[in-house]
């Protein structure tokens, strides 16, 4: 244990550290005052936060893939959809009730907000032979739906049609869709999604009532849309309260003090409420992935006010406060002068924490991910508010409020001076085995996976998700693949040569085995063909000219009724067409896969098709984990120098200031090792964590280093008594902190938005990781750098 000596000598205070508290407390109450006042003007500015169902926001403007698929959709219109699949409990699709059913959503679908076009087995313009002529009209007809004859015609006729087999009705028949595209007003997404995906449920609820025996399931890319917003609502009412709940309880527990955890709950409070309006102030949105914010600010907030709380009472127990104790001091006086030390002693770390902390935060804004730089710039508002509460308002606050000194924390301060007792005599057995351990769990990152399925962002318990699931499995897929494929001359589709290559392109698709349906023009050609040879089966092929070609597709379109026309497949000079082709549900490394074995027999068989481009919501979320994590190498090292520069500088040691370095790097390395170990795989969010929790749990060696510092300094102890020092002034508090961080990013991994879910598992066991870092690792390494042994402190 450190000497009388060591604990008798004067503390080295500045001007500002020591006059600060004492302002505090002369000021308290227009302190108070004011600062209700600021967080009042702040909060004020939610009502100016804007929300976004689009899909697009997870996109920077630059982003190629968005700008080939915005390419693509100016070419052949927008992509957006609802799409209805109807599930009849005999498990046919063509049954009486069931087209019934498929005919009365399919009318009712047109009158859907911005729906600009319709398509069902009902609907689907069937091509016959009419002599020397053909006939285009509705597959199913009010009279054959009741006549069992003309329904086995139907049902033949849909299974045997490429256009519509594994797209708008089940290969075995059972169920079948309808999809209706839909035109969104650019500004005015986020309304006109919400009345498009109401309305849709609207219908579906009343498919049900009208026809029992019939199930209708929703998905589709405004349904996707609308599910990201209200997970994110869903997030902020259910997970932030629970959250709040949740650190008021621990805090209960863990200070055992009704007054200090008040006053720490409402700076939180206090913060959040700054952070959410100021980033309302300034335009930021709120997305699914921003909405946890005010969770994250309300555990790093909680932070800086415990080490603020956990002073002043260890203040009032110990030291320079009980010998004036001795001397008649009353129990005011008392506290404010615990209340002065404790702003003294944590001032600089308290500051040091936060701008760390908001160093790496704001390093998101490296990310390829809009709404993670969102979330970034709304958590630095926050961390900033609590540095400020926590060092004025809090501790006004505490000097009115009662704070009663229990006997339990007399045993924790026994139980943290035997921890220290431990990690100085077995340093260093935790330096080599500790090492070791480091060594082999960093061995495993390479196990991890870039991967994504960005359809299970959304957990089961989601109605989207389920009904995706379904539709996948049941009918059709959800992931699409587009490809727009140019002749390179107007009217050039019609080449025979170009035909053939890309009908080569479609068989080429179809035969992989992530495909489940190819949308391609080349079966209409070959439809048309055989129809104006009078529907004989052996004519199913190309048109054996470039003019025959043409005129069919002249004939056609001409035939064609209003919302069914063909320029979602072609452009308007026809010299390219859309190859859209609907896949299983896939992750990010099997698309990027075939899509690249696309692009290449492209490259390899096609010299007819020119500029091929890929595109499509499901090629810009495969391509966008792989972009952000490059983002963030660059963004975490940044974070990295710029928290390097800020230690140093403030431990004015360039040797402890790097020896921090490994503390703050090895609870990552650690993290993603046992990731390896226990999942594998890597999405978006989880290639944020390294940048963000960089600067959380720097702030457990800032704190540990500063007491560190004071001790060796200020008391002028040995190295391993600064140790001793450290645990038993500040290791309560690291384990407090570090237990409530912890505890609200498990709150965070409770959203049933995967995205924040993983991100919240990784974060939590990064923190936990990062607290065994600081209690068994930095010591030793401190002892090892510095030197020294208890033996120079007897001497002293």
């Amino acid at each position: 244990m450190p000497t009388e000596k060591c604990e008798r000598q004067t503390h080295l205070v500045t001007a500002l550290e020591s006059r600060l508290g004492a302002w505090v407390v002369a000021a308290r109450w227009p302190i108070i005052a004011v600062t209700l006042v600021l967080v009042g003007i702040a909060a004020s500015g939610t009502a100016f936060l804007e929300s976004s169902a689009d899909h697009g926001i997870y996109f920077s403007k630059d982003n190629p893939q968005l700008l080939a698929y915005e390419a693509i959709e100016n070419t052949y219109g927008k992509s957006s959809n609802v799409f209805f699949a109807i599930v009849p409990e005999d498990r046919d699709a063509t049954s009486a009730l069931a087209l019934d059913a498929t005919a009365w959503l399919t009318e009712r679908s047109w009158r859907m907000p911005y729906a600009s076009r319709v398509d069902s087995i009902v609907n689907f313009q069937h091509i016959t032979a009419d002599g020397d002529d053909i006939l285009v009209r509705d597959l199913v007809d009010e009279a054959a739906r009741g006549d069992a004859a003309e329904r086995s015609r139907i049902r033949a006729v849909a299974l045997a049609e490429p256009r519509l087999a594994a797209r708008l009705i089940a290969r075995d028949g059972a169920v079948s869709g309808v999809n209706v595209t839909v035109q969104l007003p650019g500004e005015a997404d986020l309304i006109a999604g919400r009345r498009v995906a109401g309305f849709a449920r609207e219908m579906r609820k009343q498919v049900r009532e009208r026809f029992p025996g019939i199930n209708v399931r929703t998905s589709g890319m405004v349904i996707f849309n609308q599910t990201f917003m209200e997970v994110a609502i869903n997030d902020l009412k259910a997970l932030v309260p629970a959250s709040f709940a949740a650190m008021t309880l621990m805090l209960l527990l863990l200070t055992r003090g009704l007054g200090g955890t008040f006053a720490i709950m409402l700076v939180v409070a206090l913060s959040v409420m700054t952070a959410v309006g100021t980033g309302g102030w300034v335009g930021l949105p709120m997305t699914a992935v921003a909405a946890i914010a005010p969770i994250v600010v309300l555990t790093v907030a909680i932070a800086n006010c415990v080490h603020v709380y956990s002073s002043l009472v260890h203040g009032m127990r110990a030291g320079a406060v009980r010998a004036r104790a001795a001397q008649g001091a009353g129990p005011g006086e008392l506290k404010r002068d615990a209340i002065v030390e404790s702003v003294r002693v944590n001032l600089q770390p308290v500051f040091l924490a936060s701008l760390t902390t908001t160093l790496g935060f704001l390093s998101l804004n490296f990310s390829e991910v809009p709404p993670f730089r969102h979330l970034g710039t709304f958590v630095s508002f926050g961390v900033a508010a609590a540095f400020v509460l926590s060092v004025t308002f809090l501790p006004a606050l505490l000097s009115l409020l009662p704070i009663r000194l229990r006997a339990t924390a007399q045993r924790h301060d026994a139980a943290m001076a035997a921890l220290a007792e431990f990690v100085v005599r077995r340093r260093r057995e935790l330096l080599l085995w500790g090492g070791l351990a480091v060594m082999a769990l960093v061995a495993l990152i390479p196990r991890n996976e870039l991967n994504d399925v960005f359809l299970h962002y959304f957990g089961e318990s989601i109605e989207f998700r389920r009904d995706v699931d379904f539709t996948v499995d049941n009918l059709t897929g959800m992931y699409a693949l587009e490809y727009a494929l140019g002749s390179g001359e107007t009217g050039g589709i019609s080449d025979p040569a170009y035909l053939s290559e890309v009908a080569a392109f479609a068989e080429w698709y179809k035969a992989q085995p992530e495909t489940i349906h190819v949308d391609v023009i080349t079966d209409t050609f070959r439809q048309l063909n055989m129809s104006m040879h009078g529907d004989d089966p052996a004519e199913y092929r190309l048109p054996a000219s470039g003019e025959l070609a043409a005129q069919y597709l002249l004939l056609y379109e001409l035939s064609l009724p209003f919302g069914h026309d063909l320029n979602n497949q072609i452009d308007l000079d026809k010299s390219a067409t859309r190859m859209v082709a609907a896949t299983k549900t896939l992750s990010s490394n099997e698309v990027l896969d075939l899509d690249r074995r696309a692009l290449q027999w492209l490259a390899d068989n096609a010299p007819n098709i020119v500029r091929p481009e890929s595109s499509g919501t499901t090629l810009m979320f495969a391509y966008l984990g792989r972009r952000n994590i490059i983002a963030m190498l660059v963004g975490t090292t940044i974070a990295l120098v710029g928290i390097s520069f800020v230690l140093i500088l403030a431990l004015r040691s360039l040797r402890l200031g790097l020896t921090s370095l490994v503390p703050n790097l090895v609870p990552g390395a650690l993290g993603f090792g046992i990731w390896g170990l226990a999942v594998g795989e890597v999405g978006v969010s989880l290639s944020v964590v390294t940048t963000m929790t960089l600067g959380i749990v720097v702030d457990d060696t800032v704190h540990f280093l500063s007491k560190y510092r004071r001790a060796r300094r200020e008391l002028g102890c040995s190295s391993p008594d600064a140790v001793r020092v450290a645990f038993r002034t500040v290791g309560r508090a690291l384990l407090t902190t570090s237990l409530v961080l912890v505890a609200g990013f498990v709150m965070v991994s409770l959203s049933s938005f995967e995205m924040n879910a993983g991100m919240g598992k990784l974060t939590a066991l990064v923190i936990a990781l990062a607290l065994l870092a600081d209690f068994f690792l930095l010591p030793p390494l401190l002892m090892k750098v510095e030197g020294g042994t208890d033996k120079e402190t007897t001497s002293a």
